[in-house]
Parts: C-alpha cells; structure tokens; sequence
C-alpha cells in the first residue's frame, strides 16, 4: 500500500512538474512570437489579449494579464470542478494562474518579425504546450475545458467546437483592429488546433480488425490493455476456403499503439487492420478524469 501512494505521489509530482513548464512554454511563446506579431492565440489567452488591446486603444489604459485571464476562467474552472475532476481542476488552475503571471513578468523577446513564421511555428509552440498539459490530465483552462466535458458527456471529438469558437474572438478583433492579423491568427489558430489533434487522442477513437487464429486470447490481451471489449466474428478466407475469426474492437486513439502491440503478442501472425473512428454512440468506457 505504501508503495503505491509513492508511486501515485510521484505521478502527481511529474503531472505537475510537465504543466509548469508547459506553462513556462506558453508564457514565453505569448510574450515572444504572439505580441511580436499582434496576434490574438483564441481560448480564453486570446479573449485576455483582446480585451488588453481594447483598453489599450479605446481606453489608453493597460489591463494586467493575469486579472482579465483569471476572471475569465472563473466559470471554465467551476466547469471543471464540477463535472470533469478535482486533481484535474487544480492541475489546471496551476497552469492557469502560472502562465498569467508569468506573461506578465516575462519581457517582450523578438525572435523574428517575419508574421508567416511567427504564425506557424508561434501556433506549433503553442499546440504543443497545450498538448503536454493535456496528456498529463491538466489543460490550459478556458475553452479546454468545455471541450473536454463535451468529449467526456456526449463521446465526440469536440476540439472543433474550440476552433468555431475562437473564429468568433478572431472575427470581432477583425472588425475592431484589422483583418491582416485577424487572419495571421486564423492560421496560428488552426496550427495550434492541429498540433493538439495529433499530439493528444485520448477523445479520438480506432477502430480495430483483427484475422486471427487465437480470438479469445486476443480479445483477452485488448480488455487488459484498453479495459475495453471486444466481438468475435466468424468469417470463411477466400483464397484457403478455411474458416477465420475476426475480432472486432473500437478503444482510445490513445491506446491504439499499445493495443497493437499486445495484439501482435498474442497473435504473431495476426492481420491487424486500424481505422480512425468518427463517432461511437452506445457504451464505451472512458478513463476517468481524477
């Protein structure tokens, strides 16, 4: 027993150790490529940085960082708490109040002034950061989180309700400030959104089939892995005429290459067909979010 809440406390370390440099990462990147740039990052970042830019302007007067960003997480973090986790919460309120005030102690860095450059690789940093936390059960907070209890109630990939909304902050910075960067942001945007949809698939899902002379022991090896089931199929192969089994099996996108694995285990000579999932509706086991 003890060893195990040591290895659950170091677990919880090393989760929060990866969000604080990721949040060290996303700070540095607000403060080096996105203000280089002028762009506005989406979520609840570029809802704080738009707010900063109408004070600034229409108001002569700065707004600090951290003030707007916690206010405007307030309801994403009652969100959280509510219905997703309580570690998972405070992961990501750690994330949230270290990346503000870290914006706003970090000076401005500028790396290149080239927009293109600062758009692609500014949103492949970005993605990323957001990805690290994701992986280690904490978000960036803001739209991350109705994402994610979307995906975890209703079962579907909803990153593209976080790309519709940030469409809406990015159109009405358009309108107030110009559209040259409103849509350099559309593709900061839409590259960050693609560096989270490759990197982080725990809400994707794959669908597997498997001809194999040994089901049961493959069915077996995908339960162990994925905590997921699985259906036996008979089938007749059309060049022998012999009889086939073919187990049929959707889990995780995130699960997928250790499914694999264990599949190949268990059945060396097993033919393994994987294809991504859009939509399942029915019972389907998610991990839970602690």
């Amino acid at each position: 027993m003890e060893e195990k809440r040591k290895k659950l406390r170091g677990s919880f370390i090393w989760r929060v150790t990866a969000v604080s440099l990721a949040s060290f990462v996303m700070a540095l990147n607000i403060n080096t490529f996105v203000h280089t740039g002028g762009l506005l990052p989406g979520g609840a970042s570029g809802l704080t940085l738009l707010i900063q830019e109408v004070a600034d302007k229409f108001f002569q007067f700065h707004l600090p960082y951290t003030v707007i960003n916690l206010i405007i997480n307030a309801i994403p973090v009652y969100i959280g708490f509510r219905f997703i986790g309580k570690k998972f919460t405070m992961l990501s309120c750690w994330c949230i109040v270290l990346t503000s005030v870290l914006a706003d102690l970090i000076p401005p860095i500028v790396v290149t002034r080239d927009i293109l450059l600062i758009s692609v690789f500014g949103g492949l940093i970005n993605g990323a950061a957001i990805s690290v936390c994701l992986i280690n059960d904490g978000t960036s907070g803001g739209t991350d989180f109705i994402a994610i209890y979307l995906s975890e109630k209703r079962g579907v990939d909803s990153f593209n309700i976080i790309l519709m909304v940030n469409g809406v902050i990015l159109i009405t910075a358009g309108f107030l400030f110009g559209w040259d960067k409103a849509l350099y942001s559309i593709i900061f945007q839409y590259t960050s959104t693609g560096a989270v949809r490759m990197l982080y698939r725990k809400y994707q899902k794959a669908t597997f089939f498997v001809v194999t002379n040994k089901p049961r022991e493959v069915c077996e090896a995908i339960t162990k892995v994925s905590n997921h089931g699985a259906t036996i199929l008979e089938g007749e192969g059309s060049y022998e005429h012999c009889e086939r089994n073919v187990v049929y099996s959707v889990v995780s996108g995130a699960e997928s290459g250790r499914v694999a694995n264990v599949i190949k285990e268990a059945d060396p000579a097993a033919f393994v067909n994987i294809l991504k999932t859009e939509r399942v509706y029915g019972r389907f086991y998610q991990r839970p979010t602690d």
